[in-house]
């Protein structure tokens, strides 16, 4: 099996170290061509020309960030489209949480290895926001606030609980004015604090903000929050644990297409990278998009 290794030297959670085990442990068993991305972007053009070039497979050594890169890329590739097998090196790595991986990346390796063995691979649904491609999540307000706020250095110190830090400075936000429309129902006019899509149950940090949300389901799952202030918030946490309804301060959705409406610009993130600001959001979920190498535990 040829495949392809990207790597994201600037990956939070990676060192030189880490990198020359990885490469070493799948150039043992696969034949392996390894890249280094140079510039923001870059791992989707080396994913984009994966099937051209003749690769079954596209590993990548990274956090979220990069991943989401190299999926849109592979989502380019209109036929003959690799698999994907991501290894965790970045701050958060939910995607590959998701997927059952262990956050060690020789485990990691390993759990990717006996999925080639076994022939292991299963499709999964992706979300698309406006005409980007995402594999876990897309925010806005507080959840793009936060991670507009967390700095590089700090991330690779603290991991996901640098995120936590940035949160604080926001918690008195005044909420965002929000319309929300899914599957062309009725709009929903609302406050909101922030407002998440996700395609799997936990995001950042482990907290089961989605409990329903499946990446293979065909379906996108949404959930705005509402709450100012520490003790609100708390509530709020409080609630989402417990899985208790939090009435007026919670707002689930399940969906494929949401249009979102706000009334002024506001941040927002896919699979953990802020995108910009915007007043509109569509939102469709992608069945069966993707393919990848699971665990045949996982799988």
């Amino acid at each position: 099996m040829r495949a392809l290794l990207i790597i994201n030297p600037r990956a939070t959670a990676m060192t030189g170290r880490d990198a020359g085990l990885v490469v070493r442990a799948l150039g043992s068993r696969l034949e392996l061509d390894t890249r280094q991305t140079q510039y923001r972007g870059h791992a989707g053009e080396l994913a984009a020309a994966s099937a051209s070039q003749g690769y079954d497979l596209v590993v990548t050594f990274s956090g979220d960030g990069t991943v989401n890169e190299v999926v849109n890329g592979l989502m380019q590739v209109p036929e003959g489209r690799p698999a994907l097998a991501p290894i965790p090196g970045g701050g958060a790595n939910v995607f590959a949480r998701t997927l059952g991986l262990p956050a060690d990346a020789g485990s990691a390796v390993q759990h990717i290895l006996s999925a080639v063995a076994a022939g292991t691979r299963r499709k999964i649904g992706l979300g698309l926001a406006e005409d980007r491609y995402f594999t876990f999540s897309a925010g806005l307000g507080l959840d793009a606030q936060m991670l507009d706020d967390t700095s590089e250095p700090l991330k690779k110190r603290l991991g996901w609980f640098a995120y936590a830090i940035s949160v604080v400075r926001h918690l008195g936000d005044r909420p965002m004015r929000v319309t929300v429309s899914a599957d062309g129902d009725r709009r929903r006019r609302m406050r909101a604090s922030t407002l998440i899509v996700g395609n799997v149950g936990q995001l950042r940090g482990g907290l089961p903000l989605l409990p329903d949300a499946r990446p293979d389901d065909g379906v996108l799952d949404a959930v705005v929050l509402v709450a100012r202030g520490l003790t609100g918030w708390l509530a709020v946490i409080a609630n989402i644990l417990l899985r208790r309804p939090a009435h007026g301060r919670m707002y689930r959705v399940q969906f494929t297409k949401l249009q979102v409406t706000l009334g002024q610009d506001e941040p927002w993130e896919l699979d953990g990278e802020v995108m910009g600001s915007t007043r509109r959001l569509t939102v469709e979920a992608q069945p069966g998009g993707l393919l990848v190498r699971m665990p045949p535990e996982s799988a």
